[in-house]
């Protein structure tokens, strides 16, 4: 029995590992909810965790460079239609995604999972290319952000560093840019705030037809398992994989459980119906085959944006074992 260190988020696909329902076959797991900013920031500068979530393009950033500190294995914990991660002011005149050429957007940095998602939905769904909009990069909520890697950006492509004092909260709300991309929204964009409006009117619709066009439900983080402890325990990755299966099997079936809503929020017998209608049963698969196309999507975006020097192949992502399972 080895000891492990887990980082992951505080979702119901994950909380079975919390509470003890599912086990880690031959590992005691001390569980720990994080924030992505700070698991990822703690994964990638210090490998601080045995297993923990990471961001997708900073895990492939990493591999692209040969550096990579964790193999993962394909439990997409985190998945997300990023539609509403782009927030205009209202007065910006910008009702639709051609208006943002020529525009100023914010984003915290560049390299996010999210913002590569955003771009590419932008450029490939809609026509407006990274070079068409005048980028803002600095911190959301407070001064002093930095962009986690050195960047090799398209040609073409401008971003101006906000000042040592400014945020891109405030910038939005007083008009220094027109427009914000992310995977988290800023603090005064409320429903009480007139100001501030989703690009999209009805980002679940535009969400949906995305779907039915392209079939990719996109990824945002994986798993990782640090790369010396795989190799010291080849066995492990397939029983953290195994885990993280079953995790989501048990929430899934809790959720519909509808005698009594699991999750605080109205509509949820609705809207699983209506998930399960566009996407079938298995609306939130783990494991490549069923996601190879939004793998190999996402990894020629990160290399088209500058991110990823080369392109990098699904498998290089993944640790072996976790690639196939047995059949009975």
């Amino acid at each position: 029995m080895i000891e492990l260190s887990v980082a992951i988020g505080d979702y119901d696909r994950n909380r079975p590992l919390f509470d003890g329902r599912v086990k880690i076959d031959g590992a005691k797991p001390v569980m720990m909810a994080l924030s992505p900013e700070e698991m990822f920031f703690r994964a990638m500068r210090h490998e601080a965790f045995d297993v923990c979530e990471l961001s997708l393009s900073s895990h492939t950033l990493r591999t692209s460079r040969g550096d990579a500190p964790y193999t993962a294995i394909p439990a997409f914990v985190s998945r997300a239609f990023r539609h509403t991660g782009i927030i205009v002011r209202a007065d910006s005149g910008i009702t639709e995604p051609g208006q943002l050429k020529g525009r100023r957007v914010g984003l915290p940095e560049w390299q996010l999972t999210a913002n590569v998602w955003i771009r590419a939905l932008l450029e490939d769904e809609y026509g407006v290319r990274p070079q068409d909009i005048h980028w803002v990069r600095g911190g959301l909520e407070e001064p002093g952000r930095v962009e986690k890697v050195k960047l090799d950006l398209p040609a073409g492509v401008k971003i101006e560093e906000i000042g040592p004092n400014d945020t891109l909260r405030d910038m939005l709300s007083d008009g220094r840019i027109d427009a914000f991309i992310g995977p988290r929204a800023p603090t005064n964009f409320v429903p009480g705030n007139p100001d501030l409006r989703w690009l999209f009117a009805d980002p679940t619709a535009e969400a949906e037809r995305y779907f039915k066009k392209t079939r990719i439900f996109p990824i945002m983080h994986v798993i990782g398992i640090r790369k010396s402890l795989a190799e010291r325990h080849p066995w492990l990755p397939v029983a953290v994989y195994k885990a993280f299966v079953q995790s989501k099997a048990v929430a899934l079936e809790q959720l519909s459980e509808t005698s009594a809503t699991k999750v605080t929020l109205p509509f949820v017998e609705e809207q699983l119906r209506r998930a399960r209608s566009l996407m079938g049963d298995d609306y939130w698969p783990y494991g490549i085959e069923k996601s190879r196309h939004v793998l190999e999507y996402f990894l020629e975006a990160h290399h088209r944006q500058g991110i990823s020097k080369r392109r990098v192949a699904v498998e290089e992502l993944f640790h072996p074992s976790a690639m196939e399972t047995y059949v009975i």
